[in-house]
């Protein structure tokens, strides 16, 4: 089958408009049109984690979604890599499955279907990710699209719950990490989390969408133990006139774009 022809089958499936996306250099994505989509978080904490992450063999993705950030993670682990992906939102893992099928991946990744917060493994994993929804229901307006709800909104799980998760799941090696985003907004938030989790953040990082814009997100690498905390220079994504900086360049060519210099 073509990437087209799992979309079409995907979107047979759901009753719903299916878009292919490119994900990396190499693989695609198949996203609902009117659902919850990728976006730049998801490719930053992947890079992030590739950043200061160890190089590990098999890695874990809590709150997978669609597979975004445990692909782009597993794509810059290299070929010989293993995922293990936790989902719990059947509309997710559904689409999570067809994206995996399509890049011919499952022979690579472990899809576990179920809460974050009850995931038990057979093992320990030296690098863990995930990227929590970012706000408390109270927040705003919940959207009605399911999806979009759960990946918005703190309906199973917390950012102090994705830390606790990890936490289980992390080996005890000195170079384990743990990487995530949060908004920056809500960063104290964040910290409350990871140090309730007993970790430290020994780099954190705001991401700013464009030159001259405060910071929207922020990524955390964390680490067990209590350490110093290193917050690094902002990550501009785009110019004043909304071309992508040197350094978004770089994380895209990372994942396997082709990006000419301008």
């Amino acid at each position: 089958m073509t990437p087209e022809d799992h979309r079409a089958a995907l979107e047979a499936k759901l009753g719903e408009p299916i878009t292919l996306d490119a994900l990396s250099g190499a693989w695609n994505i198949l996203q609902r049109k009117r659902g919850h989509r990728h976006s730049t978080d998801d490719v930053l904490t992947a890079y992030y984690a590739w950043v200061h992450g160890p190089k590990v063999d098999h890695a874990l993705d809590l709150g997978t979604g669609i597979g975004t950030v445990g692909l782009l993670v597993l794509h810059g682990l290299g070929e010989g890599a293993h995922l293990t992906c936790v989902e719990a939102q059947e509309i997710s893992f559904t689409q999570l499955l067809a994206n995996l099928a399509m890049n011919g991946l499952e022979g690579r990744v472990s899809p576990m279907y179920g809460d974050l917060r009850e995931a038990r493994f057979e093992r320990t994993f030296d690098l863990v990710t995930g990227s929590p929804p970012y706000f408390d229901v109270s927040a705003g307006i919940v959207p009605q699209d399911s999806q979009k709800a759960h990946a918005r909104f703190e309906l199973r799980g917390t950012v102090a719950d994705y830390a606790l998760a990890a936490e289980r799941a992390l080996s005890h090696a000195e170079h384990a990490r743990f990487v995530f985003c949060f908004p920056t907004a809500q960063k104290a938030r964040a910290f409350d989390g990871l140090h309730a989790a007993g970790f430290s953040a020994i780099a954190h990082r705001d991401v700013v969408p464009r030159e001259g814009l405060t910071p929207l997100f922020s990524l955390f690498a964390c680490k067990r133990g209590t350490h110093e905390e290193v917050a690094e220079p902002p990550l501009v994504v785009r110019t004043p006139d909304g071309e992508h900086t040197a350094e978004m360049r770089a994380v895209r060519r990372h994942f396997g774009f082709v990006v000419p210099e301008p």
